[in-house]
C-alpha cells in the first residue's frame, strides 16, 4: 500500500497556504479601494426599497458591483424585468472576454472547481491574476481563487456596512463614495498599460465614452468598448508589421 510521505504532504500545505497569503497581499488594495463602492451599494438598496435581507442577497448572489448598482437604480424606478436583465446582461458581458483568456487554464478541470472560478471571477481577480501570469509565466488556480474570495468577502462586508447605515441614514449618496467606483477601475487599468496599443485603447476609450454621453447617446459604454477595442488592434497590428 502506497502512504503518503508526510514531509511531502508538509512541504505542499506550507506552498498552498503561501501562494494563499501572496493573493491576499495583492488584492488587498483593490479591497481597500471597493469599501465605499460595497456602502454605496448597500445603503442604495436600502433606499430602493429592498429589504436588508435582499440587499445583502445581491452580493452574495450576485456579486457584480456595477450590475447590481444598475440593478439597484431601475429597481428604485420600479422598472419591469426585462430592462433590469437586459441593462446588467450588457454590463457583465464584459466577462465573457474574461472566461475566454482562461478558457484554456481551466478547461481540464473538474465542473466544481469551472463553477467556482467562474463565480468569484471579477474585474479585480482578472487584474491580479493576469499580474501573477506574467510575473511567473504560469497560472496558479489556487492564487487565483483566493484572491477571489478574500474579494468576495471584502465586498461583502462593506454592503453589510451600507445596508446598516443606509437603514439609519439618509443621503448617504451625497457624500460621495461614487467616486470609487472610477478610482477601482482606475487601479485596475494603470498598471495594465504596458504597450502603445493597450495605452491608445484606453485613452480612445475614455474620450469617446465622455463624447458620447455629452452627445446623450443610449450607449455610449458599447460604442465607447467597441471604439476602444478597434483602436487598439490596428495600432497592435503596426506594432507588429514594424517587428
Amino acid at each position: 500500500m502506497n502512504q503518503i510521505n508526510p514531509t511531502i504532504s508538509r512541504t505542499k500545505t506550507q506552498d498552498n497556504l503561501a501562494i494563499m497569503y501572496q493573493a491576499s497581499i495583492a488584492i488587498f488594495p483593490l479591497c481597500a479601494a471597493v469599501i465605499p463602492w460595497g456602502v454605496l451599494c448597500g445603503s442604495l438598496a436600502i433606499q430602493a426599497s429592498l429589504t436588508p435581507l435582499q440587499a445583502q442577497a445581491m452580493s452574495l448572489f450576485v456579486f457584480a458591483g456595477a450590475a447590481q448598482l444598475a440593478g439597484i437604480s431601475l429597481i428604485g424606478a420600479a422598472s419591469s424585468p426585462l430592462p433590469i436583465l437586459s441593462s446588467t446582461f450588457v454590463i457583465s458581458s464584459r466577462h465573457l472576454l474574461y472566461s475566454a483568456v482562461y478558457h484554456d487554464h481551466i478547461r481540464d478541470l473538474p465542473l466544481l472547481k469551472r463553477v467556482t472560478f467562474a463565480f468569484f471571477l471579477t474585474d479585480e481577480m482578472f487584474a491580479i491574476t493576469n499580474s501573477y501570469i506574467e510575473k511567473n509565466r504560469s497560472f496558479n488556480y489556487l492564487y487565483a481563487v483566493t484572491s477571489g474570495v478574500v474579494f468576495y468577502v471584502m465586498w461583502n462586508i462593506s454592503t453589510l456596512i451600507g445596508i446598516i447605515a443606509g437603514s439609519s441614514t439618509d443621503n448617504l449618496e451625497e457624500l460621495g463614495l461614487e467616486f470609487a467606483i472610477a478610482a477601482t477601475f482606475i487601479a485596475i487599468v494603470i498598471p495594465s498599460i504596458k504597450h502603445r496599443s493597450t495605452l491608445v485603447s484606453v485613452v480612445t476609450s475614455g474620450v469617446s465614452i465622455l463624447v458620447l454621453n455629452s452627445e446623450g447617446f443610449g450607449y455610449s459604454l458599447i460604442a465607447a468598448t467597441l471604439l476602444g477595442m478597434v483602436a487598439g488592434f490596428y495600432v497592435d497590428q503596426g506594432e507588429k508589421s514594424e517587428h
